[in-house]
């Protein structure tokens, strides 16, 4: 789409035709290679862990318009997580490709340990169940689509009784789920944020007064009305204090989950291992019970199959009370040490599905500053295997790699250093790659 100034127009990055996103994207590609458009060069700061709209982004947008402000923004690396779904892996990895940007995608979702049944790991007030992860995804095709689509009928079943039961409380202000919230998302895989969205909309529209809708939100938040008109001015903060008080723990759309209610982790690490990818552990901030029995966390994980960690730094040291702030940089440098300890790669990101979260981390912060080379390593390792997975099969957890290296720290050390010579994009120095190669002769080949 252009302007009338003749400028490709960003807005259909994120349209939810997918056809309207790539040409966006050529449009975009053809400014920078005529000069129209400048760009900078790749500096040192990266992204792995953003969410798309094919989960919750909280600025809408879509794997390509995620890859392009990444380019933009002359980010080194980029990487997409969803919840639940793949639906974004090809499109994000070849937009990347096409902008020269070195790329990772994965997966989340929420799994049971039973190790750790009665202690909370990363999700507030549910003991034994874990956020959980599988990074460096090729193909939105896995070798089990049928648990693939388990994930998601999990979610959306749970995210439906939650409806159910926050209609009941926010009556007259009632959702139809077809028709209210799954529009809200490109293939069906609404969220408790998208449910949000939903019912702020639908009560501005029931009460077309502002202060009868103020006095309605006042009585189902518990908050005073002038609070709440306040609040109204701001929809991604005031739909945030929907979630807490509808839908956490307390609310009357929360209903405690049970084991069953989620896939068990190892057989979530054995579909992430099948498709290619890399079991990850999701760590939050060392506070909990179970986070802060770490070494039998990282015991119990690996054992079941975990072969890296993610972390949400921001949420690590970017804090206002000081007391707080010199607890959790503490714990992150207690987990890093513990994660390095066992050569596990740690990837980085700021999540994005809330609006406000910011689009990188601040690398150069005195808190993050001597950790940052030790997360650029994850990069270079997430991007080796990427390319070498989808190139022939020689991922971090392949077969391949099972058979060339004698321990794990050899193994990181290799997927490291191809990293470091694997160029961003369409990576020419690949073609004469094979599995029937050493780990020395790709080294070799790689220059």
């Amino acid at each position: 789409m252009m302007t009338e100034a003749g400028v490709v127009c960003e807005e259909p990055l994120n349209d939810f035709d997918a056809g309207r996103r790539a040409a966006a994207l050529e449009g975009l590609m053809g400014e920078v290679a005529s000069g129209r458009r400048a760009v900078p060069a790749a500096g040192g700061a990266f992204n792995l862990h953003c969410h798309s709209f094919f989960s919750f982004n909280g600025y809408g947008l879509s794997p390509t318009a995620l890859a392009w402000k990444g380019r933009e923004a002359g980010l080194y690396a980029m990487g997409l997580v969803d919840f639940d779904v793949l639906d974004g892996v090809e499109e994000f990895l070849a937009a990347c490709a096409q902008l020269g940007l070195r790329a990772c995608a994965g997966i989340e979702t929420r799994v049971f340990v039973p190790e750790f049944a009665e202690r909370v790991i990363n999700s507030p007030g549910e003991p034994g169940i874990a956020y959980h992860m599988g990074a460096g995804f090729v193909s939105s095709q896995a070798p089990d689509m049928v648990l693939l689509g388990r994930f998601k009928d999990i979610a959306q079943a749970r995210t439906r009784g939650l409806v159910e039961r926050v209609n009941a409380y926010l009556d007259p202000v009632r959702l139809d789920y077809e028709r209210d919230v799954l529009p809200l998302t490109p293939k069906g895989n609404a969220t408790e944020r998208h449910v949000c969205m939903a019912y702020d909309a639908q009560a501005r529209a029931h009460f077309s007064r502002e202060e009868l809708l103020a006095a309605f939100w006042a009585e189902k938040l518990g908050r005073p009305s002038t609070a709440i008109l306040a609040l109204l001015k701001n929809a991604p903060e005031f739909q945030g204090v929907i979630r807490g008080k509808t839908m956490k723990q307390g609310g009357p759309g929360y209903v405690r989950p049970e084991g069953g209610d989620f896939p068990r982790v190892e057989e979530v690490n054995q579909f992430v291992l099948e498709a290619g990818a890399i079991p990850t552990l999701a760590w939050l901030d060392g506070t909990s019970a179970g986070e802060q029995s770490l070494d039998e966390l990282l015991s119990v994980m690996m054992a079941s199959g975990v072969a890296a960690v993610n972390v949400i730094p921001d949420r690590n040291w970017n804090l206002r009370d000081p007391d707080e702030k010199r607890l959790k940089v503490a714990k992150l440098n207690e987990f890093v040490e513990a994660a390095r300890a066992r050569n596990l790669p740690i990837l980085v990101g700021t999540e994005m599905n809330a609006y406000g979260q910011r689009f990188v981390d601040d690398f150069e912060a005195p808190e993050l500053a001597p950790l940052y080379p030790i997360f650029l390593e994850a990069v270079h390792i997430l991007h080796a295997h990427t390319k070498l997975q989808a190139r022939a099969g020689m991922g971090y957890c392949s077969a391949w790699a099972g058979s060339q290296f004698g321990s794990t720290a050899e193994k990181y050390a290799f997927f490291e250093k191809a990293g470091r010579k694997i160029a961003p994009g369409a990576s020419q120095s690949l073609a004469g790659i094979n599995d029937r190669m050493s780990a020395d002769a790709v080294l070799a080949a790689l220059g």
